[in-house]
């Protein structure tokens, strides 16, 4: 059995190394995982020792953190739950997208695996999450397919929404009022230089749109 916080750090050390560069040579950080929580580098590193002796991460201070094959399977089950009930509570219970985080995020640890895949079950064992975002099979195997950054598609191109990342209410609330969801059409106008803003066209409207923002939206 794992706590609540060892959970919650599997799935945050999880998420990172997602980000990391396909052939980064080290692990997740001390300070992107402090960031992340928005604690203390001291307490990141007092949490990765214990996790390290439970064999659930891999720590080197200077090198990073891995997650082991253990901690690997926890975080990947955690995302899973989170991700069905995330979708759960949009389909079934008529949450909006940019509610269900945090109710997600209690709930997950509360759920047994028999319950998180008979809500599965019900919803017709979906392979996205409402922001979509891929969910886990009973497996754990998680689909590689998330297509390219909204922030690199060429100028001109018609593209469609996949999948909105790791993204705040007040930032979905706004993709929401823009039109800027899963499945919608984009075409990206003009690109500032220097990261600056991107003009898009969003189901015939004109739009500015945050380089930052632009990073995390996926499309295909």
């Amino acid at each position: 059995m794992t706590s609540k916080a060892f959970e919650d750090y599997l799935k945050i050390i999880y998420k990172l190394e997602e980000s990391l560069p396909e052939n980064a040579d080290k692990g997740v950080s001390t300070t992107a995982i402090a960031e992340r929580l928005a604690i203390s580098k001291a307490s990141v590193s007092n949490m990765l020792k214990k996790l390290a002796d439970k064999a659930l991460i891999r720590y080197e201070p200077y090198y990073g953190v891995m997650l082991t094959e253990e901690g690997n399977k926890i975080a990947l089950n955690m995302i899973r739950k989170h991700r069905i009930l995330e979708q759960y509570l949009v389909e079934k219970l008529g949450y909006s997208w940019d509610e269900v985080d945090a109710e997600a995020e209690v709930l997950e640890h509360a759920v047994s695996n028999r319950l998180t895949n008979r809500m599965w079950d019900a919803l017709g064992r979906p392979t996205r999450d409402p922001h979509g975002s891929p969910i886990p099979n009973e497996e754990g195997k998680m689909s590689g397919e998330s297509g390219e950054s909204l922030s690199e598609v060429t100028v001109g191109e018609l593209k469609t929404v996949v999948r909105i990342q790791n993204r705040t209410p007040e930032e979905l609330r706004y993709l929401s009022s823009i039109g800027l969801t899963r499945n919608a059409k984009v075409k990206v106008h003009e690109k500032a230089p220097f990261d600056g803003p991107l003009s898009i066209e969003v189901e015939n409207d004109s739009h500015a749109l945050d380089f930052r923002l632009a990073q995390s939206i996926f499309v295909r």
